[in-house]
């Protein structure tokens, strides 16, 4: 999460799998390819990956500020109503690894 800017995401090679929480926490997803742009707005959660292990993906971000900052959000992530398996694929991790650090971050 960047609290000071929005990023934009140009794919420049392959496709990538992206999404973002809405204030709401409501998940917004979209597969993006070659060519595609999309902005992720200022200070909400947001992901991309590459789910294609058979091909490369290539992107740029763009910030609209010089310093964008960032902010560790894992509470946000892990306690949102997102898929364990796109977290998973997310953190290039199984869906039990995700259901430890849940469980970590609910005690």
């Amino acid at each position: 999460m960047h609290p000071r800017a929005s990023e934009l995401l140009y794919v420049l090679m392959g496709s990538l799998d992206v999404g973002f929480l809405g204030t709401t926490n409501k998940l917004f997803t979209q597969k993006l390819q070659e060519g595609d742009i999309l902005v992720f707005p200022k200070g909400l959660v947001h992901f991309q990956f590459n789910s294609d292990a058979n091909n490369a993906a290539l992107a740029l971000s763009a910030f609209g500020s010089a310093s964008p900052g960032t902010v560790s959000v894992p509470n946000s992530v892990f306690n949102s109503t997102t898929d364990d398996n796109v977290l998973a694929l997310s953190f290039k991790t199984d869906v039990a690894n995700i259901q430890k650090i849940k469980s970590g971050l609910s005690g």
